[in-house]
């Protein structure tokens, strides 16, 4: 989005300011309960946060900023609007107060919204010099509305569905009437059935309970037998229980006596322990010193060890730097002599410094073969 420039800005930020100005007063007109409006303030403040990123703190200064001129002239109009909204819903039924309520609910939620957004915009248009937030805002606006749209679809489908479903419920209860009454008609067929059952079982009843007071005669005569064989095990209980207390007793008497041999025992072990870690101690002790000493001893030939060592490592880098130096100067001499003869070389063949009375001299002897080869040629002519 491109920038507008700073005078646009100020124009843009008049109208906007005007526009939350207006929402304002309408706020203060709009007769909304002091809780719910502060509900809504805090699900805005909420709102605004999560999709602008603003902080709460700078856009209620913002706010302040655009809007404390409007607030002294709308105090006597809320006043105003509040005692009128009184007497209109002492008329009103109840019903239509709450729908009336969320109504209003909803359009001052709208309207903080809107109010919000706008001074976001005020505040980027003065320090970005854009109003992309607004765009963003109604971007977003138009996506709610448009799964608001979405919900509504459904929820006529959703009645559409639900009267089918009706319908069926319908047919279903009239299958359930006639199941009902074929039902009755088999319940009575089952209560006289049942009316011959409960004469059968009375006569079975009867028969079961002669025979239960047999069963019961015959269990007394058997559980008198049990009792008399019980009291007389009982009686062998009680002796066995004597004889066992008794040796209990004499046991326990061993048993005393023994714990006071081991505890002698015991004492005498323990003051030879004492004696023993005593003992071990000292030599402890001992063993600790001597360790030190070997400790300091072990520092002191480690200490000479390496002196030794870096006299040993300089030795050695000091002798490798001579015969790296004597390699160094054994190669300079020889490139020296290499460099020497050639350059020698170079002054005889181009007879350069003091060879030049040398080329002087080759030039006179070259003359004088070249003259006796002539006149040598000349004598072999005239021959």
């Amino acid at each position: 989005m491109e920038k507008i420039t700073h005078v646009e800005a100020l124009m843009f930020g008049a109208v906007l300011e005007s526009c939350v100005d207006q929402l304002t007063i309408i706020g203060y007109l709009m007769p909304v309960p002091p809780s719910d409006k502060a509900d809504i303030n805090l699900e805005t403040k909420a709102v605004i946060q999560e999709e602008l990123g603003i902080n709460f703190p700078e856009l209620m200064a913002a706010k302040q900023e655009s809007g404390q001129t409007v607030l002294e002239n709308t105090e006597q109009e809320q006043q105003q609007g509040k005692t009128e909204d009184h007497k209109r819903s002492s008329k009103t039924p109840k019903k239509h107060i709450t729908r009336a309520l969320e109504k209003l609910k909803k359009i001052y939620a709208d309207r903080q919204y809107a109010s919000d957004v706008i001074t976001v915009t005020i505040k980027k248009m003065e320090e970005l010099g854009t109003f992309s937030s607004l765009t963003d805002a109604n971007e977003r606006e138009k996506a709610r509305k448009g799964k608001f749209y979405d919900i509504l679809i459904r929820e006529e489908k959703g009645k559409k569905d639900i009267k089918a479903l009706q319908k069926q419920l319908q047919e279903v209860k009239k299958q359930t009437g006639q199941d009902l009454q074929r039902r009755e008609k088999v319940i009575d067929g089952l209560k006289d059935k049942l009316q011959e059952i409960t004469a059968k079982v009375d006569t079975e009843s009867n028969y079961l309970k002669k025979n239960s007071d047999l069963q019961i005669q015959l269990t007394q005569k058997k559980c008198s037998s049990a009792e008399n064989a019980l009291e007389k095990e009982i009686q062998n209980l009680k002796s066995k229980i004597d004889e066992e207390i008794q040796l209990h007793t004499e046991t326990e008497d061993f048993l005393m006596q023994e714990y006071q041999k081991v505890k002698e025992r015991l004492e005498y072990w323990i003051d030879k322990y004492q004696k023993d870690t005593a003992a071990k101690d000292e030599e402890l002790d001992d063993l600790r010193a001597l360790k030190a000493e070997n400790l300091e001893t072990m520092q002191r030939f480690a200490k000479e060890c390496l002196t030794f060592q870096t006299t040993i490592i300089i030795d050695r880098t000091d002798k490798e730097t001579k015969k790296k130096q004597r390699e160094r100067e054994a190669l300079e001499l020889r490139s020296a002599v290499k460099v020497q003869a050639w350059w020698k070389g170079t002054m005889v063949r181009r007879f350069l410094g003091p060879y030049q009375k040398l080329e002087k001299y080759l030039k006179g002897i070259g003359e004088k073969e070249t003259g006796k080869e002539k006149s040598g040629a000349k004598k072999k002519k005239a021959k």
